[in-house]
Parts: structure tokens; C-alpha cells; sequence
């Protein structure tokens, strides 16, 4: 027993210093990208079906190439149809690049991998763990979803490749999320994330390549990419909240924000801004519900109101400020997408776009979610609140 009680001792120093010690190491070398304000034409999608309908419908259509990072992408009939279409258009001569994350898309087998190449598709992982820091590049993730088509066409928000995605999965049932296509001069900077990524994972410098980078005109949505490579996200998010003036509406499907963005929030209500927060009722992973539920308790007691999706699993990532401002991408709310992962934001001020998803944003809170009270809130069982002590302590990397 007492060797046991050792290696456990052990097992968690060691973790605690690698984490400590490879994040900074990693700030050492993170560079902040700035990108100007785009145009672009969109379309939004909410419904995975729909997405994915138009996404291979691009795909297929592409003739010089297709450039691809996502953070999941399963080994379902879903998965398998959406690598079956890269692997036929490689065959055809197109120039196919599937840029994956190692620990989200895990499941892919080397068979699959093996094949995917042998099929002239340029397959790589980036964020691999490795050594010295073994436990803290295990956390640290690419999240970010882009796709581009031709230089021409981009797509990018929350959506990954599986069933789940198109409401197959039983226990979570219909998927609520944002993502859009882009047309315009806004895909070259998508163009831009896609091969710096790109080239972080092989080496390979095609970023100054004119090819990817054919002259497109300007649309009607003006939007500014905001990448952070787990920094640089919280003093973003703390401007933006501070400089509310109204209402924050909140859509994630993970809450854990932190000390001092939860501050912010609270200042926000007592200079009587209207801060609205919605999450899924339901949890895609162990903990991460029960690890809001301490910032729930601070925000209802300041006057803020929270309201659980019902009508599935929400997973939308959306920021509204005062009808001004959004933010979209694919950050989450929580500490991990602010401290560790590479995520991919974007800063819309368009009236047109914010009506729309302010619609949607909306129409999922008044129509498919159930607001939590404080009264509520009192009444979780006490192994309910075992699990928010728990999930507190191990937060940051939920």
C-alpha cells in the first residue's frame, strides 16, 4: 500500500513539473499572428447534415487542391466516406493534404493512415507528444478546423468528421453547432493558419507558394482572424468583455473560464451589462459539467441567468456583445482552449451576420433549453457536488 501511495506522490510531481515546465517552454516560442480585416461572402450552417452536404459537394468539385485540418476525425461510416472522397480526388491529380491531431484523431488506425497515402493523399499529425515534456504535449492540442478549396473557398467553426456530428449518437442526440464557408479574400488568411500549421508539422514552407494564394475579391462580411496557440485568447477576451456595455451572450459547450475572466463577468453585472450563458445539459466528456458548476454559483448569485440545452448536445462557440460584436471559431470557454490548445477565432462586426446568429442563439435558449435558478442550483444531490470538487482540482486540463 505504501508503494503504491509512492508512485501515486511520484506520478503526480512528475506531471505537475512537466506540465509547468514544457507550457513554458512553449510560451518561449509562441508567435502572435495578426491578421487585417477581410471580406468575405458566407453561409452558416447549424446542422451537421447540411454541412457536410456542402462540404463534399466542394471537395469533389476541387481541381488543383484540397487543404484539410481537423482536430477529429473518427473511424465510423462517416469518417470513412469523408476520407474515401480525399482519396478519390487524389487519384484524379489533385494535391489532397489532411492535417490531423494526434490525440483528437486517435482513432484513425495506421491501416487507414497507410492507405490515405498509398492513395497520394500528404497525410501528417501535428501536436505529437514527445519528450522532455511528455504529460504537457499529451494537452496540448490543435482545435482548429479549417478546410480550403482552390484557394478559393474556406470553411471553418465547430464541426469535426463522425456520426455524432450528424445526430447518430444515441446518448447525445441532435448536435448543435456553428460553422462557415467562406468566399472571398477572408480564405487567404484560412489559406495562411492551414499551411503555418502545416508547416510546424513537416517542415514543408509553402506559405510564400503564390499558387495558394490566387487574387480574390471582397465580400460583404468584414472579419478579422484572431489564432492563439494557447496564448494570448484571456487578455482578448478580457478587453472584449470589459468593453461591454449591455449584454453578453455566451454559447459553449464547455464553462470554465477561469478566476479572472469570471471576474470580469461579474464586474459586468454590477455595472448592470445583461450576461446570459448557454451550455449543453448534457456532458460529451467526464467532469467537464460538473467542473461549470462553481462559476454557476457566482454568476447566479450576481444576477446572471444560465439556460441548459435540452434538445440534444450543444456545441456551438459564440460571443455576442452587445449586438456589435462576435466572436465565432472554435474556442471554448474554458481553460484549455485559453491556456493550451491552438484555436482559430474570428471577430465579425457585420449587422447582418450577428442578426442571424443572435437568431440562433436565441431561438436555442427560448425553444430548446431550461433555465437554471439558484433555488435549483441548491438542490444538487451531494455526490453531485463530490464530482464539482474533483473536477475543480483537475480543470485545467479538462
Amino acid at each position: 500500500m505504501t508503494n503504491i501511495l509512492m508512485f501515486i506522490l511520484v506520478f503526480f510531481i512528475w506531471c505537475t513539473l512537466d506540465f509547468y515546465f514544457g507550457r513554458k517552454f512553449h510560451l518561449k516560442k509562441v508567435l502572435k499572428r495578426h491578421y487585417p480585416i477581410r471580406h468575405g461572402k458566407w453561409l452558416l450552417f447549424t446542422d451537421g447534415g447540411d454541412l457536410f452536404k456542402n462540404l463534399f459537394k466542394d471537395i469533389s468539385n476541387a481541381k488543383h487542391h484540397v487543404h484539410i485540418l481537423f482536430y477529429i476525425v473518427k473511424n465510423d461510416h462517416v469518417s470513412l466516406e469523408f476520407l474515401d472522397l480525399l482519396k478519390k480526388k487524389a487519384k484524379e491529380g489533385v494535391t489532397v493534404r489532411l492535417l490531423l491531431d494526434r490525440i483528437g484523431s486517435y482513432r484513425i488506425s495506421r491501416k487507414i493512415i497507410h492507405s490515405l497515402k498509398k492513395s497520394g493523399i500528404h497525410v501528417s499529425f501535428c501536436n505529437k507528444p514527445k519528450f522532455p515534456f511528455l504529460f504537457y504535449s499529451l494537452n496540448y492540442r490543435n482545435h482548429r478546423k479549417i478546410t480550403v478549396i482552390d484557394g478559393t473557398i474556406g470553411y471553418f467553426g465547430g464541426f469535426n468528421i463522425g456520426r455524432e456530428y450528424l445526430g447518430q449518437d444515441p446518448y447525445l442526440g441532435y448536435w448543435q453547432d456553428y460553422h462557415l464557408k467562406l468566399v472571398g479574400d477572408s480564405v487567404q488568411d484560412l489559406q495562411t493558419e492551414f499551411l503555418w500549421d502545416w508547416k510546424r508539422a513537416t517542415g514543408e514552407d509553402l506559405l510564400q507558394k503564390k499558387i495558394y494564394f490566387p487574387e480574390l475579391s471582397k465580400g460583404a462580411l468584414p472579419m478579422r482572424f484572431l489564432p492563439t496557440d494557447g496564448a494570448h485568447l484571456k487578455e482578448f477576451l478580457v478587453h472584449l468583455l470589459n468593453n461591454a456595455k449591455t449584454e453578453i451572450l455566451i454559447g459553449t459547450p464547455y464553462f470554465i473560464p477561469g478566476k479572472e475572466i469570471m471576474q470580469v463577468l461579474v464586474a459586468a453585472l454590477k455595472r448592470g451589462v445583461r450576461v446570459t450563458i448557454l451550455v449543453p445539459y448534457k456532458a460529451d466528456h467526464v467532469l467537464v459539467r460538473e467542473a461549470a458548476f462553481p462559476y454557476f454559483r457566482q454568476l447566479l448569485k450576481a444576477g446572471g441567468r444560465i439556460y441548459r440545452y435540452t434538445n440534444g448536445f450543444y456545441h456551438g462557440k459564440i460571443i455576442l456583445i452587445d449586438n456589435e460584436y462576435c466572436d465565432f471559431g472554435t474556442a471554448n470557454f474554458d481553460k484549455r482552449s485559453l491556456f493550451i490548445n491552438d484555436e482559430l477565432n474570428c471577430i465579425i462586426r457585420d449587422p447582418i451576420f450577428i442578426k442571424k446568429i443572435r437568431r440562433e442563439l436565441v431561438n436555442d435558449i427560448l425553444l430548446r433549453s431550461e433555465q437554471l435558478t439558484l433555488a435549483e442550483y441548491k438542490k444538487r444531490p451531494f455526490w453531485h457536488r463530490g464530482k464539482e470538487i474533483v473536477s475543480s482540482l483537475i480543470s485545467d486540463l479538462l
